[in-house]
């Protein structure tokens, strides 16, 4: 039993390495596709999620920032399924969206990974906010900065954080299955992304090909991650000049 496991393993590992090296064009349809979707949630997560998670944390007395804490912790864990229900219900031919046309398109795969990022993007983006040391608000202020400039300048001190909450959000929306069934429908050459392949493969008994899909979505997390981590440093360097 433990041969045939690693035996698969390494099947995979050929496999994916094929899919590759061979240019497959099925593969990176669906690879661009997969980055076009998670990259449009992760933009627009990171449009409402930054900007807001840091408001609440500079601006929010203890109270507020409790209350609003514990609803953005408790979106973090909403379950994904209900999110992708949701947008289904919403842009299906008999919801108030439905003129709109979106169902089983990327778009609705888009808003539900948006859904789902938004709140690990601000929730986490506050956090980071709040752990700046509490005298440098103060301090700013007396050496004559406006409210835009503080902001600007406890984000770069916090901006550690403002990544690994930006890293959550990618990673829960190019993670994403249940939702994006739900709303994309998984189809061939237009709504099929790296997750939804390798429900399908599995489905089918492809368990090597499923695997091969897996570690090349593992691959393609890893990427974008270390870009994101580059891009952090770059703007510290820039911030500390």
């Amino acid at each position: 039993m433990r041969e045939n496991s690693w035996n698969t393993i390494r099947t995979a590992l050929v496999e994916a390495l094929h899919l590759i090296l061979s240019g497959d064009p099925m593969l990176f349809q669906i690879l661009r596709l997969t980055l076009e979707v998670a990259l449009g949630a992760l933009f627009l997560a990171s449009l409402v999620g930054v900007p807001g998670g840091a408001f609440c944390g500079l601006r929010g007395s203890s109270r507020v920032r409790y209350v609003v804490r514990g609803l953005f912790y408790t979106a973090m864990g909403l379950p994904p399924v209900v999110v992708g229900l949701a947008v289904y219900l919403l842009v299906s031919r008999s919801g108030p969206l439905g003129d709109w046309a979106w169902l089983f398109t990327p778009r609705a795969m888009v808003a539900a990974q948006t859904l789902l990022a938004v709140p690990l993007v601000l929730g986490l983006t506050m956090a980071a906010v709040e752990a700046v040391d509490p005298a440098l608000g103060p301090q700013l202020v007396s050496l004559g900065a406006t409210s835009v400039q503080k902001a600007r300048y406890i984000l770069l001190e916090a901006r550690g954080g403002v990544l690994a909450a930006v890293a959550a959000g990618f990673g829960a929306a190019i993670s994403e299955v249940g939702a994006v069934m739900l709303v994309g429908g998984n189809i061939d050459g237009q709504t099929r992304v790296l997750t939804t392949a390798i429900v399908l493969e599995t489905r089918r008994g492809e368990f090597s090909m499923a695997l091969a899909l897996g570690l090349i979505l593992i691959g393609l997390t890893v990427v974008v991650n270390f870009g994101l981590l580059l891009l952090g440093r770059a703007g510290g360097i820039r911030a500390e000049r």
